[in-house]
C-alpha cells in the first residue's frame, strides 16, 4: 500500500511496513456572500463563494447557470488567462467579468453572468461588485 493521507489527520503504511507521519489537512473554508440591487430597472442577484484562493461569482436576474468561465494570473502575461466553460463562446460577459476579478483579486474567479447581454448592464455590474469588494473586502 502506498503512503496516504487521510482527512483525519490519520497515516496509512508505505509498502514496506513503516508507517507516514501524520499530516494535518489544509483548512478548508467557505464563505456565502449575497446581495441583490435594482440595476437599469432590473432586480439583479449575487451570490460570492470564497474559497481559500479563489471565488465564485454567481450574478442573475433568476435562478439559472447559462454560462461559467475561470479566469487565474500567471506569471507569464500581466493579462489573466480565461476559459469559457459553459456556454456560447460569443457571449463574453462571464469570461470578461472573470479576467477583471482576477486580477483585481489576485485569485481564480470562477464568474457565472445570467443577464441578457446589454452592454451598459455588464459595466454596471462590474461597478456594483467593485462597490461591494471595497464596502466588504473581507467576503472577497
Amino acid at each position: 500500500m502506498a503512503d496516504g493521507l487521510h482527512l483525519n489527520g490519520d497515516t496509512t503504511s508505505s509498502s514496506n511496513g513503516t508507517a507516514s507521519e501524520g499530516y494535518l489537512p489544509a483548512e478548508c473554508k467557505f464563505t456565502v456572500h449575497a446581495f441583490s440591487d435594482t440595476i437599469l430597472d432590473q432586480q439583479v442577484h449575487f451570490q460570492i463563494l470564497k474559497m481559500t484562493d479563489s471565488l465564485y461569482v454567481w450574478i442573475g436576474t433568476s435562478p439559472e447557470m447559462d454560462a461559467l468561465a475561470v479566469a487565474m494570473c500567471t506569471k507569464y502575461d500581466s493579462v489573466p488567462s480565461v476559459v469559457n466553460l459553459i456556454g456560447s463562446k460569443a457571449d463574453l460577459s462571464s469570461t470578461t467579468l472573470a479576467q477583471r476579478l482576477a486580477k483585481k483579486t489576485n485569485k481564480q474567479c470562477f464568474v457565472s453572468y445570467n443577464i441578457p447581454t446589454e452592454n451598459m448592464l455588464l459595466g454596471l455590474v462590474e461597478q456594483r461588485i467593485n462597490q461591494e469588494i471595497k464596502d466588504k473586502p473581507q467576503l472577497f
